[in-house]
């Protein structure tokens, strides 16, 4: 345990940036080598001041006369002097020379976390995302940056694998409507002769696998637009665009006798109405394809904050796993009860992407959607976004 961690915090002293360690270490670097260098000239200089002087240059006799007694004394200084400087240029040399060491020392202490980042740079691949650098230390600047740095490669790992996954679903989806668009069509060209009603159910079942493969791809696009930052917003009412999606599934659900409870609210915002319109969609489209006959419909819209508004939807249905209602967000995923043809001819079969554009359209707005099970059965949505 760190001993300053059993201090009272009013005795702790501040973490230190890694500018103010620099800093720091640079002037108590450029202190001892300043008193070194002056401990060195003043022990040279009282060392040469106080040395005997050479024979030679000591006179045999001193004249009495005062001048001479200068001129002795002027060369004794000269001497000193001429020997002094040819001394502190060579301290000189030597305290740069251990500054640059030091300097260059301590420079590479201080720095090793950037070390470690750039190595994680270089070493972060496709399959090396999920090693972390886990910086310890102080909390400076190279702490936040190595913490930063992981973050992003968490992120990164994430994107990375729902890519991998989201690419194998839809291989395998787009695989089915094509699969079943050649069987129809070889089992027709096998039979030794066909006849109209044959070519008619062959060309049937072609549209539907077409139609399937069209409404899978076309939902991939919106997906990935939504993944994307949303370009276009414009001022809006959530209400109106619930109203707008309600329209376009009232007779589905008049179709299977849907009991509609709708509270309206005005729930202002800004957004790109487009992308918006589309999730909103598909919230509708799901409420009326996995309910009961004569099952229940109920949207409402509000603004229970100032900076917030909100769409839920909720629908009868068969009852589901609370542990596993997010697992519905997950691109082609599809509940217990859900691959099945619905009762209605003509609301066709889901592409299971309808809950994740719907989350993607939310994220992309700065906003989130979440989802319950209900106890009687069915399902509870509820979208929130910034309000304008």
């Amino acid at each position: 345990m760190n001993p300053a961690a059993r201090l009272p915090a009013w005795l702790r002293l501040p973490a230190l940036t890694v500018r103010a360690r620099l800093t720091l270490t640079y002037a108590g670097l450029f202190t001892l080598g300043g008193c070194v260098l002056v401990l060195a000239m003043t022990t040279a200089f009282y060392h040469e001041i106080f040395r005997p002087l050479p024979r030679d240059a000591v006179p045999s006799r001193l004249d009495p006369d005062h001048d001479h007694i200068l001129g002795l004394s002027d060369q004794i200084r000269d001497a000193a002097a001429s020997r002094l400087l040819i001394i502190a240029l060579l301290l000189l040399l030597v305290v740069v020379a251990l500054s640059a060491l030091v300097g260059w020392w301590v420079a590479g202490r201080l720095l090793r976390p950037i070390t470690e980042i750039t190595a994680a740079a270089r070493r972060a691949t496709g399959t090396t995302l999920h090693e972390r650098i886990n910086l310890s230390g102080p909390s400076d600047e190279l702490k936040e940056l190595g913490d930063t740095f992981d973050e992003m490669l968490e992120r990164l790992d994430a994107a990375f694998a729902a890519q991998r996954r989201f690419v194998a679903n839809a291989s395998h989806e787009l695989r089915t409507p094509l699969a079943l668009t050649r069987a129809a069509i070889e089992v027709t060209l096998a039979k030794p002769a066909v006849n109209e009603a044959q070519w008619h159910a062959m060309a049937a079942d072609v549209a539907h696998s077409t139609d399937s493969a069209e409404r899978l791809i076309s939902a991939l696009l919106v997906l990935a637009r939504s993944e994307q930052r949303v370009t276009d917003p414009v001022e809006d009412d959530l209400a109106d665009i619930a109203a707008e999606a309600l329209d376009q599934v009232a007779a589905r659900s008049r179709a299977r006798a849907l009991r509609l409870e709708t509270d309206l609210a005005a729930a202002p915002l800004r957004a790109n109405v487009a992308l918006l319109g589309i999730a909103v969609s598909n919230l509708m489209e799901n409420a009326v394809r996995y309910n009961r006959d004569g099952g229940l419909l109920q949207v409402t819209t509000a603004q229970p904050g100032p900076d917030r508004v909100e769409l839920t939807v909720s629908n009868d249905g068969p009852v589901l796993d609370p542990g596993k209602v997010e697992d519905l967000f997950e691109p082609f995923h599809r509940g217990a009860h859900t691959r099945r043809r619905t009762r209605s001819a003509d609301i066709p079969d889901g592409t299971g992407l309808g809950l994740s554009i719907v989350r993607a359209v939310a994220r992309a707005h700065g906003g989130e959607a979440t989802a319950h099970a209900r106890t009687d059965g069915g399902l509870t949505v509820t979208v929130r976004l910034p309000a304008s």
